[in-house]
C-alpha cells in the first residue's frame, strides 16, 4: 500500500481544504467543480466535457467497484484532479479489472482523498466554481499560490479545439439506413453507441471542419456533440453549423452542441454560478409536460426567459431546469434543428432523456422521404 503524505486543494477566494494523497504529483491547477454522482465515477472522469476541471465527488466513497475498460468515455481520463470523502481501499466487482487510485496514478492524474467535500462543495455553492489548485505539503505555499494565479479562467477559454479529433473517422456499419455528420467537440462514446444502434453511419469530424466538407460527405443529418470550456470562444464553428442547419439538414446538438446552435442563431450564453453536474437534475418538457431525470456536466447555459431565447426569434425554448429555471433545450422554429442541455446518452446517469436520439432518427427519415 502507497504511504500517504499531506495534500490539499487551495481555491483562488484564499480558502484552502486539508487532505491526503497517496501518490506524489505536481501542483496541478484547474476550475474546482462538484458532481452529485453516486455511481459512474469512471464515465465522469473520462468525459471529455470535464477537461480542465479539479472535479470533487459528493457521493461518501468512492473507488469501491473499481474500474474497466468498458466504461470509458473516452481514451483516457480528462478531468485535471479528482478530490475525494473517502478512497476505497478495497474494490469488488466482477466486471473490475483494477483500482481506481492505480488507474488514475498511472494516468498522472492526481486524487485527494481525506478532503471535508461536504464543506468544500457547500462553499462552491456559495461562492461559485473558481480557479484551483491541488498541491502537496501542510498548508498552502507561496510556489502554489503563483501557480493558482498563473493558471487560465474558463471564460474565454477555448478547450474544445483541443478535445476533438485530430482527423476524420468512420464509426458504424457502412450499409445502415442513415449518415450522420457528428462534429466533435468532446464527444462522449455512448453517442456513438446509440447513433449506431439506431442505424446511423457517423462520420465523426474536427471542430474546424468547413460547412462545405461536411456537404461533400452527404450526410442525412448533423450532430453537434457536448465538449468542455467556454461556448462564446468556440465562435469559429459558428457559421458552418448556421449554414448546415439553413440548408434544411436535420441538426442536434447535445450540451456544448446545444450551446452552439443557439449561438449560431444569435442567442446568447452565460457562465453559471456553480454549473450542473450529476445524475439527478429534474427538467421540464413543455410539449409532453412531462419531468425528466437527467444527466448534466455543464458550467455555461443559453440566456432565455419562459420560452424566448435571449437575442433570437428563430429558437423558442423546449426544456427548462426545475432547480434554477434555466434553459435547458431550444428548437428552430422552422427548421429541423434542436439542442438539449443535458445528456441524454446518460453514462452516467438515467435514460429519461434518451427518445431525443429517436426524435432525431425520425427527422433524419421525414427528411429523406421529403426529398423524393
Amino acid at each position: 500500500m502507497a504511504t500517504t503524505q499531506p495534500a490539499y486543494v487551495l481555491l483562488e477566494d484564499g480558502a484552502w481544504f486539508p487532505g491526503t494523497a497517496r501518490h506524489s504529483f505536481p501542483h496541478t491547477p484547474g476550475e474546482v467543480v462538484f458532481t452529485t454522482n453516486l455511481t459512474g465515477y469512471q464515465e465522469v472522469f473520462t468525459d471529455p466535457s470535464y477537461l480542465g476541471q479539479i472535479v470533487v465527488m459528493t457521493a461518501t466513497m468512492i473507488g469501491n467497484y473499481g474500474t474497466n475498460d468498458e466504461d470509458m468515455e473516452s481514451g483516457r481520463p480528462q478531468v485535471t484532479a479528482v478530490v475525494v470523502r473517502e478512497l476505497a481501499r478495497q474494490h469488488s466487482s466482477w466486471r473490475a479489472t483494477g483500482a481506481l487510485d492505480a488507474w488514475l496514478a498511472e494516468r498522472g492524474i492526481p486524487i485527494i482523498e481525506g478532503i471535508d467535500t461536504r464543506r468544500l462543495t457547500r462553499h462552491i455553492r456559495s461562492a461559485g466554481a473558481m480557479r484551483g489548485i491541488v498541491a502537496l505539503g501542510e498548508q498552502p505555499s507561496d510556489e502554489a499560490r503563483r501557480a493558482l494565479d498563473a493558471s487560465p479562467r474558463m471564460e474565454g477559454l477555448d478547450l474544445a479545439s483541443r478535445a476533438t479529433v485530430p482527423d476524420e473517422r468512420e464509426v458504424g456499419d457502412g450499409s445502415a439506413r442513415f449518415h450522420v455528420v457528428a462534429y466533435d467537440f468532446g464527444m462522449k462514446r455512448n453517442i456513438l453507441r446509440i447513433l449506431t444502434s439506431l442505424g446511423c453511419r457517423v462520420t465523426v469530424v474536427p471542430a474546424t471542419t468547413p460547412a462545405a466538407r461536411v456537404q461533400e460527405l452527404g450526410p442525412d443529418g448533423v450532430f453537434l456533440s457536448n465538449g468542455p470550456g467556454d461556448p462564446a470562444a468556440v465562435r469559429y464553428v459558428l457559421p458552418e453549423i448556421r449554414h448546415l442547419a439553413d440548408t434544411g439538414l436535420p441538426t442536434f446538438g447535445i450540451c456544448l452542441g446545444h450551446q452552439l446552435l443557439a449561438l449560431a442563431f444569435g442567442g446568447e450564453t452565460d457562465k453559471l454560478p456553480y454549473g450542473h453536474r450529476g445524475g439527478n437534475h429534474p427538467v421540464r418538457d413543455f410539449q409532453t409536460e412531462r419531468v425528466l431525470i437527467t444527466s448534466q456536466n455543464h458550467g455555461f447555459a443559453v440566456r432565455g426567459t419562459s420560452k424566448v431565447v435571449s437575442g433570437t426569434k428563430a429558437l423558442e425554448v423546449t426544456h427548462r431546469n426545475l432547480n434554477d429555471d434555466t434553459v435547458e433545450g431550444v428548437r428552430h422554429l422552422e427548421l429541423p434543428a434542436f439542442g438539449v442541455q443535458y445528456h441524454p446518452e446518460a453514462s452516467p446517469g438515467p435514460h429519461d432523456a434518451q427518445g431525443h436520439f429517436r426524435e432525431f432518427v425520425q427527422a433524419l427519415d421525414s427528411q429523406r422521404l421529403s426529398r423524393y
